[in-house]
């Protein structure tokens, strides 16, 4: 039996989500480090932490942006049929640093069939725990179209 899924028929401009939260921890650091081999000082020294602001690590900018896309997958809803990410325009507004929640807001902007799918345009936020957008833009998905029966 397979999973239920949300297929290009099934989206509705306006539509939207919100993921539930995460908290950012240095093991999600370490492990974004150690796939991407992005060892920057900023998010490794511990010398950059007890002079920042706050007194923690400043995290890569993209770990949020590849931790809210699997935070898509964890709601309530049943997944997008994705077959292929299009395209993605994106802003990083204010830093991230260990300790911070994060979660994603989404709402679908427009869609225009194509032959065996979808184009999907969504626009996404990333909110932290004050409820601050932290990052923010726009995702181009190629969704299947419902299968027939």
């Amino acid at each position: 039996m397979t999973e239920p899924q949300l297929y290009f028929e099934d989206i509705k401009i306006g539509d939207g989500m919100e993921t539930p939260g995460q908290t950012l921890t240095e093991t999600d650091m370490i492990r974004y480090a150690a796939l991407t081999g992005e060892w920057d000082e900023r998010f490794t020294d511990a010398v950059a932490a007890r002079t920042s602001e706050s007194g923690t690590r400043v995290l890569p900018e993209l770990l949020a942006l590849c931790i809210s896309s699997g935070l898509g997958w964890r709601g309530p809803q049943p997944s997008l049929a994705i077959l292929a990410f299009m395209g993605l325009e994106w802003q990083f507004l204010r830093p991230l640093r260990i300790g911070d929640t994060i979660r994603s807001r989404s709402r679908t902007l427009a869609k225009r069939s194509v032959k065996d799918g979808g184009v999907l345009v969504e626009e996404r936020e990333i909110v932290n725990q004050r409820g601050e957008v932290v990052q923010s833009g726009r995702l181009t998905l190629l969704l299947a179209k419902r299968p027939a029966r």
